[in-house]
């Protein structure tokens, strides 16, 4: 196996990765629509945002692959950093660079795989867009573009995200240190730590702006029936894709965190008690419109959740175990439904 040469701006490279704050983060819905509709443009088995970090490559949106990292020794990534174009491997097992890599011999067994540098305002490169197939094959000249168009998308978006409000908070907040320790890697939401740090700064933002925090605490309904009849891959499939409903059902300022197992909770900043409701709505409705696509079949999941507003200087602790209370009322009543308490 051949490990790629770190570029000559190697620093800088990474200076401006650094700059951006984007690795361990939560997965961002606009990414995760963008590599979804990328795999079934090129009908890959995998598509990644890959961001190259000194010893890792980092993946800010994934489709079809489970883990959240791999090391940078044996990426494919690196070397299209390294090259600083495009890099397309129609065939690993007949490269001298990857037939030995363990990303080919073993899972994911990457046969074909192309990468397209993404590049922040200065012309860094922080990683790549990048499709992986198990199979071998070969991407005309109108796919390269259309690649090239994907990851000028991606671009774009990365820069947004740099010089939004929120990035700015989350720059002073936290380092990246404190962000990897609060990241869920399966669900790529906040863990229960992420959940006690924002929890109170949520709760002053909220007063700051004379607003509301709600609090709504989601549970995924029947979620071991998954795991017993189908499997823990199937599972871990299932919270992956509820979280992406979540996150996408809310508003980019609201923060999703996985409280443990299949539970949930969600932060958002409302002006009533009417409104958080429909909020909860919208996430119930994300979850069980649709059947989330399993390897073999179509699976209908629904979610029961229960909702409150913190009253002025509350214990965040009662409210918590406030909505708790409302989302087993939901489950008592039915399931698939939301409650709020008062």
């Amino acid at each position: 196996m051949l490990s790629a040469e770190l570029p000559a701006n190697e620093a800088e490279r990474q200076q401006a990765l650094d700059r951006q704050n984007l690795v361990d983060t939560p997965a961002d819905p606009y990414l995760d629509t963008l590599t979804r509709l990328a795999r079934e443009l090129f009908g890959v088995k995998m598509v990644l945002v890959s961001l190259v970090d000194k010893d890792r490559q980092w993946f800010k949106s994934r489709q079809g692959l489970e883990v959240p990292e791999t090391p940078r020794s044996i990426s494919f990534c690196g070397h299209a950093v390294a090259l600083g174009d495009a890099l397309v491997v129609e065939d690993s097992l007949a490269d001298p660079r990857f037939c030995d890599n363990p990303l080919v011999l073993q899972t994911p067994k990457v046969r074909f795989y192309a990468g397209q540098p993404l590049r922040d305002a200065s012309g860094m490169i922080l990683g790549t867009l990048c499709l992986l197939d198990t199979t071998p094959r070969r991407l005309s000249e109108a796919e390269l573009a259309r690649l090239r168009d994907l990851a000028y998308l991606v671009e774009g978006y990365l820069r947004l995200l740099e010089q939004s409000a929120q990035a700015s908070q989350l720059r002073v907040a936290l380092s990246q240190e404190q962000r990897k320790s609060m990241l869920d890697p399966l669900t790529q939401l906040w863990n229960r730590a992420g959940l006690r740090h924002f929890l109170p700064l949520e709760q002053a933002a909220a007063e700051r702006q004379k607003l509301h925090l709600g609090l709504i605490y989601c549970d995924l309904d029947y979620f071991k029936q998954v795991n017993d009849r189908h499997g823990h891959v199937a599972g871990d499939q299932v919270l992956w894709e509820s979280a992406r409903r979540m996150s996408a059902a809310v508003r980019p300022q609201d923060v999703v965190t996985r409280a443990g197992g299949e539970e949930f909770v969600i932060l958002t900043q409302v002006h009533d008690a009417g409104e958080l409701l429909r909020i909860a709505e919208r996430i119930r409705l994300a979850i069980a419109e649709q059947p989330i696509a399993l390897e073999q079949l179509q699976y209908r999941q629904t979610a029961s959740l229960g909702c409150t507003l913190l009253a002025p200087a509350e214990n965040p602790k009662e409210a918590l175990k406030r909505a708790d209370q409302a989302l087993y009322r939901a489950k008592r009543a039915g399931r698939n439904r939301c409650e709020l308490a008062l």
